[in-house]
């Protein structure tokens, strides 16, 4: 690792009060499912990524797809920090002009691989790269991080059994396995029940961890690299909101209002 454990969770400490501040700047927002993805992506970006923020359009460069984007202000956050762009666009997420809309924009922010709109779409992007790369030879991975609400959606199985068919070994998908989603907890609306063991039968080389650990994360994505003959599914447990204690795992953290009182408390538990 070219970062300690440490520094890696000061970086994701970072990226989630950027986050925090970005959402109260426009009063309310996707907190919980930006705040909760924000270890994963603190490790891709610092750590695995070949990724040149100098020159977003590199060729070769591995790529990354927000399918549940919703998450955006949480990867906004890190392409901030990685110098992607001026961290004065935070102050204008959401608003008129802005580059960093409330979902990523492949077309607006220098850094963002993908578009997101609606649910479940970003998988069979993530898997239609892949699949190109190893058509260029150039030895790129893909990564992409899905919702475990997202999984209601047909397509994201579509796409899974059309990446295990094509032997995908370049591909790593997050599930973010939070548990909740925008009107209940995901077991009382379509439970996944044991998603683990569906990913596996679907052909996928599954791993589960604890979604914030660090540690756990780098040594998932460095496992996934040895796997060359089927897609890898890294099934994260993690709490929707995490950092800011008083919505952690709580339905309501989908989106809610911020404000200045709020970000304070945020802050603090972030320190």
């Amino acid at each position: 690792m070219r970062h300690s454990i440490q520094e890696l969770t000061d970086l994701a400490k970072e990226a989630r009060r950027i986050t925090m501040r970005m959402i109260a700047g426009i009063g309310k927002g996707h907190v919980g499912g930006a705040l909760d993805i924000v270890d994963i992506l603190t490790v891709l970006y610092y750590e695995e990524m070949n990724v040149d923020p100098s020159n977003p359009q590199m060729k070769g460069r591995d790529r990354f797809v927000l399918s549940k984007g919703h998450g955006g202000p949480g990867l906004y956050s890190i392409l901030a920090m990685k110098g992607y762009f001026d961290k004065k666009e935070i102050d204008t997420l959401n608003k008129p002009g802005t580059i960093l809309p409330s979902h990523c924009d492949r077309l607006l922010t220098p850094g963002v691989d993908m578009t997101a709109g609606s649910l479940g779409q970003g998988l069979s992007a993530a898997v239609g790269m892949a699949l190109a790369d190893r058509i260029d030879q150039n030895g790129a991975r893909v990564y992409c991080i899905i919702g475990d609400g997202e999984s209601q959606e047909g397509q994201i199985w579509e796409a899974g059994m059309f990446a295990a068919q094509q032997k995908l070994g370049s591909l790593t998908c997050f599930l973010d396995l939070n548990g909740q989603q925008i009107d209940a907890p995901v077991d009382e609306v379509n439970s996944m029940r044991n998603p683990a063991a569906k990913w596996s039968a679907f052909g996928w080389n599954v791993q589960e961890i604890d979604g914030h650990d660090i540690q756990a994360i780098y040594d998932a994505v460095e496992k996934a690299k040895t796997c060359t003959d089927q897609p890898n599914m890294i099934v994260c447990r993690t709490v929707k909101g995490k950092g800011w204690k008083k919505i952690e795992g709580l339905t309501k953290s989908h989106s809610l209002p911020v404000t200045a009182e709020d970000l304070e408390d945020a802050l603090r538990d972030l320190q």
